[in-house]
């Protein structure tokens, strides 16, 4: 396993919250990348999160979607938020978005940016891939919360905030089925790639880019691991 390589999978939430693009997340987030470019490489796959939604949702309200074009919708989106990555780390990233997840391509660069790749699951999974194909052992999982519960804490005001979970228990909390447009902290789908694989995922929440780096130095970090 490569210690040094980083697979983030960064929710379109944090991209793009309530349409609007969120450039100070973007250069903090730069900016953090880049300095630890001399110890660790860089894999971050770009989520679709509220864009994707009001993409599927505006397509519903005009005719009867398929799942497989609701899955569609979300996608494309996520390329257009890796896009926005590339041109951001451009002169560090690699020329080209990952979208495939079936074969390994040499890469050289310190930072390569992904996407979604086909339906029936979220880039998620695809950060598992990754992690598979470049022989990483953890995914880290930027979303908008700081845990994983024991049930959902927006329906649920006494939800316990997990620090540690097993793949067994958090397949059973979050179900085994991906709907397009879920808001899960991590897609059922790559949960069970990710425990077939024996991949590590941590939750954290990606507003907070100091906890963040804290995980990076292997200091206290507030967050999940599911293993």
């Amino acid at each position: 396993m490569d210690a040094n390589l980083i697979i983030i999978s960064l929710g379109g939430s944090l991209i793009v919250p309530d349409s609007n693009i969120n450039v100070t997340f973007l250069k903090n987030f730069r900016e953090l990348i880049i300095k630890n470019l001399n110890k660790k490489r860089f894999f971050i796959v770009a989520g679709g999160g509220d864009i994707s939604r009001h993409y599927q949702k505006a397509a519903a309200r005009v005719v009867k979607l398929a799942s497989e074009d609701i899955d569609w919708l979300g996608i494309h989106t996520t390329h257009l938020n890796a896009h926005l990555l590339r041109t951001i780390f451009r002169g560090f990233a690699h020329p080209k978005v990952i979208t495939h997840y079936d074969e390994k391509e040499p890469i050289k660069e310190s930072v390569t940016i992904a996407a979604g790749w086909k339906p029936g699951h979220s880039t998620d999974f695809d950060a598992v891939m990754l992690a598979k194909l470049y022989k990483a052992d953890t995914v880290i999982n930027l979303t908008d919360v700081d845990y994983v519960y024991d049930k959902d804490p927006h329906k649920f005001p006494n939800a316990v905030a997990l620090k540690e979970i097993s793949w067994e228990n958090f397949i059973r909390t979050i179900g085994n089925t991906w709907n397009p447009g879920d808001n899960l902290p991590f897609d059922p789908i790559a949960s069970q790639a990710a425990q077939k694989i024996g991949i590590k995922v941590a939750i954290l929440n990606g507003r907070n880019l100091e906890n963040l780096q804290n995980f990076l130095d292997n200091k206290d970090f507030k967050g999940t691991i599911i293993s």
